[in-house]
């Protein structure tokens, strides 16, 4: 088994962790059919704090992400009587991402795994910008992907909902060890596409 990579770039290739480059498609997933307008629009400002202050988990999920105002200014933003410092926009942001992936969860883990699971395509990193002598000879397919299907996505959807990165870089990497011996040319990739 391939050791992970210690210094990733080094010689000039390009890429992210396919772990961080799924949680990215889990993210779009998970914000389908949820607040399109941007935290800094009075539109999605509003809709984010009515979402978040709806139950007590919101204020959980509000408290979780730094917010720290009392009630009755909680009150003026709602009533638009005052307006939230752009550092309080983003922690209002953060907090209805991390809320929306706790709602959706269950769903989306429903769907991953249906039907045998759901099948994912990693584009490999990018080596233009390395020499010739240190390229990698990476396998794909004719379309330039590898092809791989994850059968149990509980353990990488628990460690996104959770925002753990290294527990989600651990359960995505145990799934790669389907693509054979080489499963490590894909721990960085350029993309990584799935849908549910």
């Amino acid at each position: 088994m391939p050791e992970r990579a210690l210094d990733f770039g080094l010689y000039g290739a390009q890429g992210r962790k396919s772990a961080q480059l799924a949680s990215d498609v889990l993210d779009r997933l998970a914000l389908e059919g949820g607040i399109r307008s941007p935290v800094t629009t009075r539109r999605g400002f509003t809709a984010r704090l009515h979402y978040l202050t709806n139950s007590p988990a919101g204020y959980q999920a509000m408290r979780d992400a730094g917010i720290t105002v009392v009630r009755g200014t909680l009150r003026r933003w709602l009533s638009h009587q005052q307006t939230p410092s752009p550092g309080n926009l983003a922690l209002i942001d953060t907090a209805y991402r991390a809320y929306r992936r706790r709602n959706v969860a269950r769903h989306l883990l429903r769907r991953l795994n249906a039907r045998g699971g759901t099948r994912v395509e990693i584009q490999p990193l990018d080596q233009t910008a390395v020499a010739d002598p240190r390229r990698r000879v990476i396998e794909t397919d004719r379309s330039g992907f590898r092809r791989l299907r994850i059968r149990n996505w509980d353990g990488i959807v628990d460690a996104w909902v959770a925002g753990d990165d290294e527990g989600l870089a651990d359960a995505w990497d145990s799934w790669l060890t389907d693509l054979g011996s080489q499963w490590g040319q894909y721990e960085y990739a350029t993309s990584v596409g799935f849908s549910a």
